[in-house]
C-alpha cells in the first residue's frame, strides 16, 4: 500500500503501514529472483494478518495497480485477475 495516491480511509487500518512497508516494493538496486521471492512472501504474510486486505485488493485492481504488493497479490497474480 505504501506509494497510494489518493489516501483512503481504509489505509489508516493496513498492517503494511510502517516500517515494514519496505517489502511490499522492490529495493531500487534490483533484487535477484530468490530474493524476491523472499521479499513478496514476506510482504503476503502481512496481507494475511491485516483486516483491510479485501479493500485493498479491490483499490489495486480497480486502479490498475502494477507495482508491489497489494491485497496478498503480486504484479502478476494480479494482471492475470483482470486479463492483461
Amino acid at each position: 500500500m505504501p506509494g497510494a495516491g489518493n489516501f483512503r480511509e481504509w489505509q489508516v487500518k493496513a498492517a503494511c503501514r510502517g516500517p515494514q512497508a519496505a517489502v511490499f516494493y522492490p529495493p531500487g538496486g534490483g533484487e535477484r529472483r530468490d530474493e524476491k521471492r523472499a521479499r513478496e512472501l514476506r510482504a503476503k504474510a502481512i496481507c494475511d494478518q491485516c483486516v483491510v486486505v479485501g479493500r485493498c485488493l479491490e483499490y489495486a485492481v480497480d486502479s490498475g495497480e502494477f507495482h508491489g504488493i497489494w491485497g496478498g497479490t503480486n504484479e502478476s497474480e494480479r494482471r492475470v485477475m483482470i486479463g492483461v
